[in-house]
């Protein structure tokens, strides 16, 4: 166990709990109407000189998929293809009242009381928009990330890798920017929560914290997000955009975990602790920003209101399958790296805390990207037809 004493979770996160509804809800996105954000990048940019290919295998391996495996957004999908927002928010509105009549929930009181099903459509569809436009900053951030871990990793193998994700976010911004312009109808600024994390990423001098955040943590989430969306949308063109899009994000989460188990090794508890804290936070704050608080002020209704219907019991919500699938990526990658079990299991304790911890022995992305190469598989379908 390490002598060092972790930081206290309000150090960590700027507020006394973890579930502080206020401190949340008071966090604010302020330039929502600006074109352009700067963050100061505090990194140097690293040469290497050992032009070696191959020195780490398992990333060569990986380079040399990524080369295969690229696809074309403007001519690998169909964009002529109509598509039925109304037909989509119709269902989900459905399943929700489906949920509240099996929870017995009363909006007596409430600002849903007088709520037709115009109003739970109406939603559904802001909430599509939300989760898109979320992605699309996502993907943003991800293609600042990777180019800044080209500038910065030391290992050749590594900058040969992360240059072919840097094509790789490009083209999933335009996808998603391109099927928020021409097939939903509105888009949402990035939310704060996100945003803040993002910051955090790239400010950070440390080419293996831009991993961590991005490669383990944020893209392990929009892996688990995907999926999510994969398995409800009817649209033909969403489902084949995000099974090509999470081929790719596979392959991303793999570049993390193999790079980190590495370097990893090598690290004093000390340091263990700072990426223990690091991931901790940034978990929160990705937990943070599903509270849809951008959806509920468009929608005029009271945000705490709002969040007080929708919640339900730790016990309950751990079961949701979106839950699931949110942490299932994460938390077995971090174990993998050990950093859920180093310096007496700090990470672990704040696991539980959330109620994440169960996924811990599910398939780490390190081993599983091979299985979800959408791309080469319908080109051997194509090929076979």
């Amino acid at each position: 166990m390490s002598a060092q004493l972790p930081s206290r979770d309000e150090e960590i996160l700027g507020r006394p709990a973890v579930d502080d509804l206020e401190a949340i809800l008071t966090t604010a996105n302020t330039d929502v109407d600006e074109v352009i954000h700067a963050v100061r990048d505090n990194a140097d940019v690293i040469f290497t000189w050992d032009y070696e290919k191959g020195a780490r295998p398992a990333l060569d391996k990986l380079y040399e998929k990524a080369k295969g495996s690229q696809w074309n957004g403007q001519t690998d999908l169909d964009w002529s293809i109509d598509v039925d927002q109304q037909q989509f928010a119709e269902m989900m509105a459905d399943m929700q009242q489906m949920e509240f009549e099996a929870r017995g929930v009363d909006f007596t009181g409430t600002p849903f009381e007088k709520w037709t099903r115009t109003e739970w459509v109406e939603l559904a569809h802001e909430v599509q928009n939300w989760s898109l436009s979320q992605f699309m900053h996502g993907e943003q951030g991800a293609l600042l990330c990777t180019a800044k871990i080209v500038e910065t990793v030391p290992w050749i193998d590594a900058k040969y890798y992360a240059a072919t994700q840097v094509m790789d976010e490009a083209r999933h911004v335009e996808v998603f920017a391109q099927y928020l312009d021409t097939k939903l109808d509105g888009h949402y600024p990035i939310n704060t929560h996100l945003k803040l994390l993002l910051d955090d990423i790239i400010d950070d001098s440390r080419w293996d914290m831009t991993y961590l955040g991005m490669q383990i943590m944020v893209e392990g989430l929009a892996l688990a997000a995907f999926g999510m969306a994969l398995q409800t949308t009817p649209d033909p063109l969403l489902k084949r955009l995000l099974r090509y899009v999470m081929s790719d994000e596979a392959r991303h989460v793999a570049f993390g975990v193999l790079s980190l188990q590495e370097f990893y090794a090598g690290l004093t508890d000390a340091e263990l602790l700072e990426r223990q804290e690091f991931a901790f936070e940034a978990a929160v704050r990705m937990r943070d920003r599903f509270l849809q608080q951008e959806v509920w002020e468009r929608m005029g209704i009271d945000v705490r209101k709002a969040l007080k219907l929708f919640d339900v019991p730790a016990e309950v919500k751990n079961e949701d399958p979106f839950q699931q699938l949110l942490f299932s990526k994460i938390v077995p990658n971090c174990k993998k790296l050990g950093l859920l079990d180093a310096n007496d299991g700090w990470l672990r304790k704040r696991f539980d805390v959330l109620g994440v911890t169960q996924f811990e022995d599910w398939v780490d992305t390190g081993e599983e990207y091979l299985e979800m190469d959408a791309v080469a598989q319908d080109r051997a379908a194509e090929g076979a037809a």
